[in-house]
């Protein structure tokens, strides 16, 4: 659940998406129902199964009351997964909503079903992940859910990378969504440099000489490697953390049916990958899926109503940026919720924050 890592990512031969075929109709294939009696309610929604889309097996997970509003979830990272957290956050929301967490191409499960043994510079280069098609899964698994759900639209949540994957979502195809709610508002996050300047000069001014240490390490951006990036918010996430209140402990432990050792390996893995991918690193010869990120200057147009949840200490997608974006941008209906105490991430203010703006969009 986490909006984004701890990232290092190393370069070597041991460790540092795919073929596309288009599929009229995505399937469910290798139902794995985790579902057991004390966790179902009758009548309730309990799926939690591959779906074939566009190509590749997609982990998601389906619960709730079937005659309520769904709600898509687009995790944060690129490479963290909800899923494994949703129980601790979301299932008490099941009675009012239909709860639906989705590892993306190149995460979590989604990611352990065309994981190499190892994350090589080959794997990489050989399996790119692209924007476009990140955008072709996530419009797919809508027309699947409005189907097979039986309703008309469904309410799409963005966070962090999420953000940036929903805006596309829904305005490249609106009439599938009654809403859109952004989260940590990513609106064009290829300028390292201003998140640089704003951490060297926190360091610099608390005397913080181990961070300070590591941006002198990697000196000024821009970066043309993944790790240095990494190592950049390392630094952010220190001071976002320093001047928010966290979230509870309980949020960051894993449901059991995820807690193994195979499911670790996959979503640490699938994190490596696509946060490379995002990033993009010269010397594997990855391209940057967020170089092609701008939303204020392509995706300023919406046909559905609007809403943002911004902490105001948040630094990698600052509140001057969001507002800014916000402002600018037409739509039906717009709102800006902006939360003291809070950074980049989730805490209680921002799952307080989800609820009444969910709660007050017209599904019908």
């Amino acid at each position: 659940m986490k909006a984004y890592n701890k990232r290092n990512i190393a370069v070597s031969p041991l460790i540092v998406f795919i073929l596309f075929l288009c599929l009229a109709i995505p399937a469910w294939v290798s139902a794995r129902d985790h579902a057991a009696g004390n966790d179902s309610i009758p009548g309730q929604i309990h799926e939690e199964k591959f779906i074939l889309i566009n190509g590749i097996e997609q982990w998601v997970t389906i619960k709730g009351d079937p005659s309520k509003p769904v709600i898509l979830f687009l995790h944060g990272g690129p490479g963290s997964p909800i899923s494994p957290y949703s129980d601790v956050l979301y299932k008490d929301w099941e009675k009012d909503f239909i709860i639906v967490q989705w590892d993306q191409r190149g995460t979590g499960k989604t990611f352990g079903r065309m994981a190499p043994e190892e994350l090589s510079p080959e794997f990489l280069k050989a399996t790119p992940l692209l924007l476009d098609q990140m955008v072709a899964d996530g419009i797919r698994l809508s027309e699947y859910l409005i189907t097979q759900l039986h309703k008309k639209k469904i309410i799409l949540f963005g966070t962090s990378w999420g953000s940036a994957l929903g805006v596309k979502i829904v305005t490249k195809r609106p009439e599938l969504f009654y809403a859109y709610v952004g989260h940590s508002q990513i609106v064009n996050p290829n300028n390292d440099a201003a998140l640089y300047n704003k951490v060297y000069l926190l360091a610099t001014n608390t005397g913080d000489t181990a961070s300070l240490r590591i941006l002198n390490g990697i000196g000024k951006p821009p970066f043309d490697r993944a790790r240095n990036t990494g190592q950049l918010f390392r630094v952010v996430k220190k001071y976002e953390r320093a001047n928010s209140k966290p979230a509870p402990e309980s949020w960051f432990i894993e449901s059991p049916a995820y807690n193994n050792a195979k499911d670790n390996q996959q979503r640490s893995d699938g994190d490596d990958y696509s946060f490379v991918n995002y990033t993009g690193d010269s010397r594997l010869g990855v391209q940057s899926m967020r170089s092609a990120i701008d939303l204020m200057r392509d995706n300023l147009e919406f046909k559905v109503p609007v809403y943002f949840i911004q902490g105001r200490e948040d630094i990698l997608t600052p509140k001057e940026s969001t507002k800014k974006y916000f402002d600018k941008l037409k739509a039906p209906g717009k709102k800006y919720v902006l939360l003291p105490e809070t950074a980049h991430g989730f805490n209680k203010a921002v799952l307080e924050a989800q609820y009444k703006i969910f709660k007050t969009i017209k599904a019908k």
